[in-house]
């Protein structure tokens, strides 16, 4: 992954003298397509329920159906991305525009349903959130696909692929924070209103971000990702690692309300010292590619997270000071996850011969993994709590010991599955990518 013997590729850009500038350009759209995910996923069935009295079983199958919608479309969205980027990046970026009003659209549509839904009962109610969701969530698809592509066709050498991919993660995390904040004291309006804004800044930097050189090869036809190796083994380490991070984050509130018996005024810190510790802690996690390699900088962010949710394991009731400290450990491992992955397959595709010409094939199918982390936590974790006869408000010890077996070393145990399938299946492969920190100059 040298460069000598060759001009510097796009992603130079984001190191060295100036490199803010590359990292607020292409980076900014992050922040609102984070921003947008939280209200999508956490907020609206809960406003449902509580606004519109909509039946919590009919939701639930309806919410379940668009997701599964969208994450079926997200490798199609991947190829079309391709072929509009092979076409021009103009056409690319325009497409990504579009979508992103519909976005905004759509997202006003499900938080202010129209009144001449809402007199017809709840049935329709449903329907009208079912068809406007899955419109809502494709068009975010495909601006975060583009998004994503894009940024991997920049090229570059591993440390310069891991700053292209902190800058858009870092972003994003700020966005996760403002999105936790401003419904609850703005209220809804505001926030679509913010939203909109954001994201059309976002997409405006993004115009005049460092652009991919032309690969000069027409994109027609070719074989799925998943027909490659490498990318299969990538994949596999991706999903039991990001189902071992979605596990935690879909008990989280269980945790702290019955195990530490703390209160609802402190839940807003303990989030706030996670995400903040993420995206503080992505410089650092860049920096020590240099040394390691972004596969070992990885498996060591997996075993702080291990380390972490051990000593979580070990609190009980009043414990709130050491939660934090806990928050803030494995929010320093998420880091390590939101910054390194994406530029580890940027680089793989570069390596498979796929650079310029498929990218978004390959984070379609990335995207898909992201989300089937979501659900295979809570196909999980749910099930099991209600298995093992906990309930939410429980004290006895044994509904207790189950919900920390849950929280706490079920996510450990996935994460040391992850950093073995890590070492066993990237680092050691002979055909894995090539991740030495001796290829770096």
């Amino acid at each position: 992954m040298s460069s000598h013997g060759r001009a510097p590729e796009p992603a130079a850009d984001f190191v060295g003298r100036g490199a803010w500038r590359a990292g607020l350009r292409y980076g900014l759209l992050g922040l609102p397509l984070a921003f947008v995910a939280l209200p999508l996923y956490v907020v609206l069935p809960n406003h449902y329920a509580r606004e519109f009295a909509a039946p919590l079983a009919a939701l639930g199958m309806v919410l379940l159906a668009a997701r599964l919608v969208d994450a079926v479309l997200d490798p199609l969205i991947g190829r079309w991305c391709d072929r509009l980027g092979a076409q021009s990046d103009r056409r690319l970026l325009a497409v990504a525009g579009a979508a992103a009003v519909v976005l905004v659209l759509g997202l006003w549509g499900l938080l202010f349903p129209p009144g001449a839904v809402l007199s017809q009962g709840s049935t329709a109610l449903l329907a009208w959130a079912g068809v406007v969701m899955a419109i809502t969530y494709t068009a975010y698809s495909i601006v975060a696909v583009a998004h994503q592509a894009w940024g991997a066709r920049l090229g570059g050498t591993e440390t310069e692929r891991g700053r292209v991919v902190a800058w858009r993660e870092g972003f994003a995390l700020v966005g996760v924070l403002l999105a936790s904040v401003l419904p609850g004291t703005a209220g809804l309006g505001a926030t679509v209103w913010a939203f909109a804004l954001l994201l059309a800044l976002g997409w405006w930097f993004w115009r005049h971000s460092p652009a991919p050189l032309a690969s000069g090869v027409s994109l027609l036809g070719g074989h799925s990702p998943l027909r490659q190796p490498a990318f299969r083994r990538l994949l596999l380490v991706f999903v039991v690692n990001g189902t071992a991070s979605a596990v935690p984050a879909t008990l989280v509130l269980f945790f702290v309300q019955d195990r530490l018996q703390a209160s609802a005024s402190v839940e807003p810190m303990f989030l706030a010292t996670y995400f903040l510790s993420a995206a503080l802690s992505m410089p650092l996690w860049v920096r020590l590619v240099p040394r390691l390699g972004l596969a070992r900088t990885w498996l060591v962010g997996m075993l702080l997270a291990v380390f972490a949710f051990v000593w979580a394991a070990m609190l009980g009731a009043g414990d709130i000071g050491w939660f934090v400290l806990v928050c803030a450990i494995s929010g320093v491992a998420l880091g390590s996850d939101l910054s390194l992955p994406g530029a580890m397959l940027a680089g793989l595709i570069g390596e498979l011969g796929e650079r310029g010409r498929r990218e978004g094939a390959y984070f379609g199918w990335w995207s898909f993994a992201g989300k089937l982390n979501l659900a295979l936590a809570a196909g999980l974790a749910l099930p099991l709590l209600a298995w093992f006869g906990y309930a939410p408000g429980a004290r006895s010890p044994d509904a207790l010991q189950t919900l920390t077996i849950a929280y706490c070393l079920l996510p450990c145990t996935l994460k040391l599955l992850a950093a073995a399938a890590l070492y066993g299946l990237v680092i050691r492969h002979p055909c894995a990518t090539r991740l030495a920190p001796a290829t770096l100059h």
